[in-house]
């Protein structure tokens, strides 16, 4: 099985090296509430005219889902002979630190900025004052563009409704559970409460089970780290309730498995992801995790810095596009989703990446 697990993520290699268009969808008009849905066929840039300055900027590279960020914005900065320079925040509660690190790209003189916020309200009227002119472009966490300041200075984005990613996950939960069919307890552990889209997935999640037998017993929320969410989930099975399903951020799902295992509760309790991660991944692989959707970070990685590079060339720009959701099971899982999704095994994160 471990064979087969290395095998699986070793050929996503070569995701980021093919000139094939990719399917997606295109949202008109950008930006706005009551825009429509079209799936489009994208074609990747080949090549730059020039080597460029991408400056992209994370909320932390503590997991696996953003470490397949940084590999896709990497490999396709490879591929068109520009020039990445990567910062991370170091988690979700760390507004000041990533607001410091767009003031050094602008120091860097980046010519392009790509910003996965730490919070969607975290630069209203502000990115003037941080960025001055350098175009920004949102990437995976949701970026409010409401204010006439950010307006003016988003130039496009990438990434998902995270409520979908919530409701995927509570509708394949209800689908098993449907009312009357007898009720069944659920510990939900989203990841951390004020930041990333979190918020969003728990709404999802609850208007997807709210007409089944799922009963939520508690809701516990931390950051997306392994020492705070196995907190967590030793504080659960500490508890007196039992629980038929532990629903949670990959990390949350990740550590579910061992602590599970350990307390001999592995067939009682079973575990869903609310997305997708490399260790989430291994457990769909061996049946320890029921579901998990991925919005394919690796893909939208690439369109990001495609989009940069297109902006900057004065090319053709799609400025609203996501990824097509794929559903994971055991029974169901995509290759080519994974490898729009996952980083290689042996990928480290790059913080820098040369121009030629």
């Amino acid at each position: 099985m471990i064979n087969k697990i290395a095998m699986a993520l070793l050929a996503i290699a070569g995701f980021s090296h093919t000139a094939n268009a990719v399917e997606v969808i295109a949202y008109s008009p950008p930006f706005e509430a009551n825009k429509q849905a079209t799936k489009i066929h994208y074609q990747p840039l080949d090549t730059a005219s020039k080597p460029w300055k991408l400056c992209a900027v994370y909320p932390h590279l503590k997991d696996s889902y953003w470490l397949s960020v940084n590999y896709g914005m990497v490999e396709h900065a490879k591929k068109l002979g520009v020039e990445l320079k990567v910062l991370e925040a170091g988690g979700y509660p760390n507004l000041d630190k990533q607001q410091s690190q767009l003031v050094d790209c602008r120091k860097w003189q980046a010519d392009a900025i790509i910003l996965g916020t730490v919070d969607s309200l975290a630069y209203e009227n502000m990115l003037t004052q941080l960025t001055e002119d350098i175009p920004v472009f949102a990437t995976i966490n949701y970026l409010d563009t409401t204010d006439q300041d950010s307006h003016d200075n988003v130039i496009a984005r990438v990434g998902i409704d995270w409520y979908e990613m919530g409701h995927l996950t509570g509708q394949f939960l209800a689908k098993r559970h449907p009312k009357g069919s007898g009720m069944v307890n659920v510990a939900l552990l989203p990841g951390p409460q004020k930041r990333g889209g979190t918020k969003p997935v728990v709404q999802g999640f609850y208007d997807a089970t709210k007409d089944s037998d799922i009963k939520i017993v508690t809701t516990l929320w931390a950051d997306h780290s392994k020492e705070l969410q196995r907190n967590l989930i030793q504080q659960l099975l500490a508890s007196e309730q039992h629980f038929d399903y532990i629903v949670g951020g990959a990390v949350a799902a990740e550590v579910a498995i061992s602590e599970l295992r350990t307390k001999h509760l592995s067939g009682e309790t079973q575990i869903l992801s609310t997305y997708l991660s490399h260790g989430v991944y291994r457990g769909l692989l061996r049946g320890k995790i029921l579901f998990a959707p991925t919005d394919k970070m690796a893909q939208q990685a690439m369109l990001s810095v495609d989009q940069a590079v297109r902006y900057l060339e004065g090319k053709p720009l799609n400025k609203d596009l996501a990824p097509i959701l794929a559903l994971l099971t055991p029974a169901s899982l995509d290759s080519d989703a994974i490898a729009e999704s996952l980083s290689p095994a042996e990928f480290r994160p790059v913080f820098h990446v040369e121009a030629p």
